[in-house]
């Protein structure tokens, strides 16, 4: 089987870096070599951009400006990681991608999908093989994510509302393109969550 490239979604506090780095994990058990990474991050350059798209004031950047400063660390990120990791048999586990920026800022941010999706096909013309979609309660998966105190807090502090649009467009996002998008019940425990990403990542494989 060909290297897969997997990405994980969902709202801030939904539990995807804990399930990416338990995804890897069952991948090394099958015996494979995956690679985990992040956006926006994942590589030097991005990682440096990075810090300028989560830290500081809500209203930092508008949405436009977030776009570009996301597609240039993807695209850094494409580049310096992940076709280098496909290229080398691995498989690709990363905690968001260019859905994040479809829902954030194309769809929470204003009316901005269409330039999301004009960039995205420009710069970085790229989809997962598989996007697993961690779904819960906004009001919940909040107060998780504000919990971990990260200095990383940026789209947590535009609060509860905005957190509900973020989950409505990722469930959109999971209707328009169900070929590649998997919704998943992140409210439950995280073994039962981990069990049920595994079980849909082997069928992927050929495994089950």
């Amino acid at each position: 089987m060909p290297p897969l490239f997997i990405s994980l979604e969902g709202i801030d506090g939904s539990g995807k870096s804990t399930q990416t780095a338990r995804l890897v994990n069952w991948l090394e058990q099958q015996g494979r070599a995956p690679l985990r990474t992040r956006e926006p991050g994942g590589s030097p350059g991005a990682e440096e951009i990075r810090r300028l798209l989560v830290e500081g004031d809500p209203d930092r950047w508008s949405a436009e400006t977030e776009i570009l400063l996301f597609t240039a660390a993807r695209r850094d990120h494409l580049e310096r990681t992940i076709r280098p990791a496909l290229a080398a048999g691995r498989d690709v586990v990363t905690d968001r991608f260019a859905d994040s920026t479809r829902v954030y800022q194309g769809a929470t941010r204003g009316e901005l999908r269409g330039l999301v999706d004009r960039i995205h096909a420009a710069a970085i013309d790229v989809e997962p093989d598989l996007t697993l979609i961690l779904d819960m309660d906004p009001e919940l998966a909040l107060s998780r994510g504000l919990a971990r105190d990260s200095g990383e807090d940026r789209f947590e502090d535009f609060g509860l509302p905005f957190q509900q649009k973020l989950r409505a467009g990722f469930r959109a996002l999971a209707e328009e393109a169900p070929e590649r998008c998997v919704l998943v019940d992140a409210s439950a425990d995280p073994d039962t969550i981990a069990a049920t990403l595994a079980r849909i990542t082997a069928s992927r494989l050929g495994l089950a």
